[in-house]
């Protein structure tokens, strides 16, 4: 039988694991035996599984070999082929046509802030999915847990996206961005400057969630009429699931599992300042927020509102997760149209440049 490619099983069982939330530890073990790997010679690679020595190597253990032993040979590997046979249930019509219109995300993060990938491992994956761009959008430095970027980082991050770009397949776009924190007084945690240079802005409570009603309305009206807001990111902050047992936060840095109800605020004044100055409301697809809640989604479409469906994706698998995201949005009747990552890439950087006026 001919060899299948080894490396990429174990790459496709680590987004199969992620995608399903599972422990970060399971994941970083394929992910980090196919890092070792690579760097052998195919020569060597086939001698050492024939050999029976693949687990002498760091980072390598008896499963991941097993694996690695399974493809060579030709077979799909066991662990993949019941990951494969369990990866989820069909989506329904309606859900599996938002998902399909979709062209983008714009709610992402690398290791550069308290993510768990790289910027070019997250580019890729969004293209293998199908995407025709991507939003990275790391941390603001308030976000200290984060590992949030100061505007010294931020600047050698834009360089970065350049020179990424450039290497990236044709048709495909990775985006400048940033989850910017909205702090007390709406105002938005990075130098304007910065922000005007950016693609896209996501603007999203992080502290102080638990306000009285009156100071949060006040502090995310503010944040809306700012002209570097984009997006309104999981506009309630709740949670409401704990992470599965070894998963320590999205991707993952400084999180803790938890629930935590949803911040109060008036949803109708500030859907409405999201309709006047055309800004996005994001339905955030992480199965641990579903946040806004449904309610809270009928509300935006009643008030006009613009919506964005991302992943805030913070691992490579979890790019899969807008399909959680696109249910929830077909069931409270958001037109397609009305999602700004349904759009060609240059008509969503017209949409957000022209924000700024």
């Amino acid at each position: 039988m001919t060899a299948r490619d080894a490396l990429a099983d174990l790459r496709r069982i680590a987004f199969l694991l992620e995608r399903a939330n599972e422990a970060t530890y399971r994941v970083r073990a394929f992910r980090s035996a196919a890092t070792t790997l690579a760097a052998l010679p195919a020569r060597e690679l086939a001698a050492r599984a024939k050999a029976g020595t693949l687990t002498e190597l760091t980072g390598v253990g008896d499963v991941t070999a097993r694996c690695v032993t399974e493809s060579l040979s030709g077979e799909e590997p066991v662990y993949l082929r019941r990951l494969n046979a369990t990866e989820g249930v069909d989506l329904d019509e309606a859900t599996a046509a938002l998902r399909s219109a979709l062209r983008g995300d714009c709610h992402t993060h690398s290791d550069w802030s308290d993510g768990g990938s790289p910027i070019e491992e997250m580019a890729l994956t969004a293209v293998e999915l199908g995407h025709e761009y991507l939003v990275l959008t790391d941390h603001s430095p308030r976000l200290k847990v984060a590992r949030g970027l100061t505007p010294a980082r931020l600047r050698r991050q834009i360089e970065q996206v350049a020179a990424i770009n450039a290497a990236l397949p044709e048709g495909f776009r990775l985006l400048t961005g940033i989850e910017v924190d909205i702090l007390a007084d709406g105002s938005l945690d990075q130098e304007d400057e910065l922000l005007a240079q950016l693609d896209v802005v996501v603007g999203s409570v992080h502290s102080g969630l638990a306000d009285e009603r009156a100071k949060m309305t006040r502090r995310m009206l503010a944040a809306v009429s700012n002209p570097h807001l984009d997006v309104l990111g999981h506009c309630t902050g709740r949670m409401v699931a704990g992470r599965p047992p070894g998963v320590t936060g999205p991707g993952d840095r400084g999180h803790r599992a938890r629930t935590r109800p949803p911040s109060d605020f008036d949803a109708e004044a500030v859907f409405a300042a999201c309709a006047e100055y055309d800004k996005a409301v994001e339905i955030n697809s992480r199965p641990e927020r579903q946040d806004p809640p449904k309610r809270l989604i009928r509300v935006a479409v009643e008030a006009g509102c613009r919506f964005a469906i991302d992943t805030d994706a913070h691992a490579p698998g979890q790019l899969d997760w807008q399909r959680f995201g696109c249910e929830r949005a077909a069931r409270c009747g958001v037109p397609a149209d009305q999602v700004v990552n349904t759009w060609p890439v240059d008509e969503l950087l017209t949409w957000t440049a022209g924000h700024a006026g």
